[in-house]
């Protein structure tokens, strides 16, 4: 910290006193002496604080001539009746009449002190240098019957003229006693100054904005945060009258006569709607003013619907937690505790299941119970998206890059989901090209957006499901083996929902509950509670809340019992059929009649189109398409 003294000394003897008491802090530059010269007094104060004293010590006229120059402190080295005493009685060797030159900011009470001197003195008191010349002169015709006693200037001023002077010294506990106050005040003006810095940084860091008025109304504390909101700038608001500036805060005014304090205020000033809170300022049982922060309700209401459109897109939230599951079964404990130690990792995690078995609510789970369970959660499903537009999704992609590029570009769910984790459904539909595109991704931890020249780094976790066997896809060349190798670091594999049968009562009930409006549980048969458990359940989970609202809705059990031995997937027996229809007739009935049981079991249009192999657009063409 820079707590640089600078002295004007009245002469080279004071100088001398300084350095003898402060050897160091002169030595290390802490303290600066000028010895004070009558032909630049203006200019001495100011070319100390150039040299970066941030206070000044000087006597007498260079004081009085400091003092209103200089933006720093100026500490009066003050002279003192003793001081004055001493040199009255060297002045008396000379057998001459004293002429004493003092300021008028000295104090020295000669009547008092008459007696004790037993000298006769003439006092000659100024206000500026121009005055001792003056004064001075008037002894030049007599200079042989006097002696000036006197500061710095006098005393110059008296040898100019040929007559004989004595210099005023400073005691030594009078120039230590400036100087250690000097000390003294800038370390406290720097801690003040620390004080108001850290205060200021602090109300223009906050989102309130923030006033303050005195007991007079006038504005003392203005922050930036009001100045945006107001439209005014601090310079042409502080000290003014606040009713002047400001009459839609006359609130504060109301406050400040009442001593009544107002919270969560709502009030319209001009174009905006502010909530705002004021206090009155009170010091040792004093009213000093009234300070008020207040927020523009009409951003905060658009802030908040932003971060919860935001937050609430689909994927950017997991709703589910270890606890939404329903695990009586002990193939599904067993798979949910291994679930819940996968969470507590951060690896890549790959989960296997039949389609409806729940993997996303797994995904979600473990999302929920790792170290990044604040952060975002991203959905992609590679199935429903098609290449093309799947890897714009994924990587982002900047403006101009392809026709119909948003203005601006778009960032990619992968950077969306940064800090958080990124759930990669059937991920076993993705196409090699962009398999290949993501390995990098996930090699390489970070992402080009489409016609960018630049990468973002990502952190994400990685979680990865698919509904069909990847290592028989790797096999059959339609699955990277280095990516299948990259994403099944900890498999996961959910049981269908025929493995697990001491789950398919508790999750029909659950269902039903969930369902009825009505708060009476609807109760099962024995009788529909077996053909419940012993059903193959090819559509799992998904498949059971189906039936549950049919339950529901027709108070009896729809289930779709038909079978086929080496899928599992069972088929209604096919009628008689009319030796005259043609194959390709046959072939399309069949065909019909497999997509609306499939759609009656609760299958997705995509998971209809991969059991029939078929693509969606095909399957939007058949007549008997379930919605």
């Amino acid at each position: 910290m820079n707590r640089k003294i600078g002295v004007i000394a009245s002469d080279a003897e004071l100088k001398n006193s300084i350095i003898e008491l402060f050897p160091e802090d002169v030595e290390q530059g802490k303290v600066i002496i000028d010895i004070l010269d009558s032909n630049k007094m203006e200019e001495q104060g100011r070319i100390l604080e150039s040299k970066g004293a941030k206070a000044i010590v000087a006597r007498s006229g260079g004081y009085i001539y400091t003092v209103s120059k200089v933006n720093v402190p100026v500490v009066h080295l003050k002279i003192t009746t003793l001081d004055i005493l001493r040199a009255v009685k060297i002045a008396s060797i000379y057998k001459k009449q004293i002429v004493l030159f003092i300021s008028i900011y000295e104090y020295f009470d000669y009547d008092e002190l008459k007696d004790l001197i037993k000298t006769n003195i003439t006092i000659e008191r100024y206000r500026i240098k121009e005055e001792i010349e003056d004064r001075v002169r008037k002894y030049i015709d007599r200079s042989k019957e006097f002696v000036i006693v006197g500061g710095g200037i006098p005393c110059s001023c008296a040898r100019k003229q040929g007559i004989d002077n004595v210099h005023i010294g400073a005691s030594r506990e009078s120039i230590h006693e400036a100087i250690t106050y000097a000390k003294e005040l800038v370390d406290g003006l720097y801690e003040q100054r620390y004080k108001n810095e850290v205060l200021k940084t602090i109300l223009d860091g906050v989102h309130d904005a923030v006033i303050a008025i005195d007991a007079e109304g006038k504005i003392i504390l203005y922050n930036e945060r009001a100045e945006e909101l107001l439209k005014k700038d601090s310079k042409d608001v502080m000290d003014k009258k606040l009713l002047e500036v400001y009459p839609e805060l006359g609130f504060m005014i109301e406050v400040l006569k009442d001593k009544i304090n107002q919270y969560n205020k709502i009030k319209k000033l001009r174009k905006i709607i502010i909530t705002s809170n004021t206090s009155v300022l009170e010091v040792d049982g004093n009213i000093n003013g009234v300070l008020c922060s207040f927020q523009d309700i009409t951003k905060l209401q658009n802030l908040e619907k932003k971060i919860r459109y935001e937050m609430n897109k689909k994927g950017l939230v997991a709703k589910h937690t270890f606890k939404d599951i329903i695990a009586y079964d002990s193939i599904m404990q067993d798979t949910v505790a291994k679930a819940i130690k996968i969470g507590l990792t951060d690896s890549t995690v790959m989960i296997c299941g039949e389609s409806g078995t729940g993997k996303e609510i797994v995904a979600q789970s473990i999302h929920n119970i790792s170290s990044r369970k604040e952060e975002p959660f991203v959905v992609v499903n590679c199935a429903a998206i098609s290449e093309s537009l799947l890897e714009s999704e994924l990587f982002g992609y900047e403006e101009g890059a392809f026709t119909g590029a948003r203005k601006g570009g778009k960032p990619g769910l992968f950077e969306l989901a940064h800090g958080g984790t990124i759930f990669l459904d059937e991920i076993n539909s993705m196409s090699l090209s962009l398999q290949a595109k993501l390995l990098r991704v996930l090699e390489e931890k970070e992402v080009m957006r489409i016609g960018s020249d630049y990468v973002i780094p990502l952190d994400v976790r990685v979680i990865a499901a698919a509904n069909e066997d990847l290592k028989k896809k790797v096999r059959d060349g339609n699955f990277r083996s280095d990516l299948f190798y990259r994403l099944n670091i900890l498999k996961l594999s959910i049981p269908p929902l025929r493995q697990r049968t001491d789950d398919i009562i508790p999750l029909f009930k659950y269902y039903l509950k969930g369902l009825s409006e009505e708060n009476d549980e609807l109760e099962l048969s024995c009788e529909d509670k077996n053909r419940i458990v012993n059903h193959t359940w090819p559509g799992n989970v998904r498949e059971l809340k189906n039936v549950a609202q049919r339950y529901v809705l027709f108070h009896e059990l729809d289930l779709d019992e038909y079978e086929d031995e080496g899928e599992g997937i069972q088929y209604e027996k096919m009628q008689y059929i009319d030796s005259n229809v043609s194959l390709r007739d046959m072939y399309q009935s069949i065909e019909e009649k497999m997509i609306e049981i499939l759609s009656n079991q609760g299958m997705t249009k995509t998971e209809i189109a991969k059991q029939l192999g078929i693509s969606r657009t095909a399957l939007w063409k058949k007549k008997r398409v379930q919605d």
